[in-house]
């Protein structure tokens, strides 16, 4: 039987929502290892002087957990 894990993360950018999911993704790889699913929670930005300055996505990242 498969276990899985799911953890809340934040990824941020400063170019799009989509590359801030990724960066969520790519440096939660580092240390989690096999990473099955994401699913994007919420997606805000920071924005100064009218222009958006830096993209967050709220994600939960599904891995599975090794078996003993």
């Amino acid at each position: 039987m498969t276990v899985v894990k799911v953890i809340e993360l934040v990824g941020e950018s400063p170019v799009s929502w989509q590359d801030a999911i990724e960066s969520a993704v790519a440096q939660a790889s580092k240390t989690v290892h096999g990473i099955t699913g994401v699913e994007v929670l919420n997606m805000t930005a920071n924005v100064e002087n009218g222009k958006i300055t830096e993209y967050k996505a709220d994600v939960q990242v599904a891995f599975a957990v090794d078996g003993t």
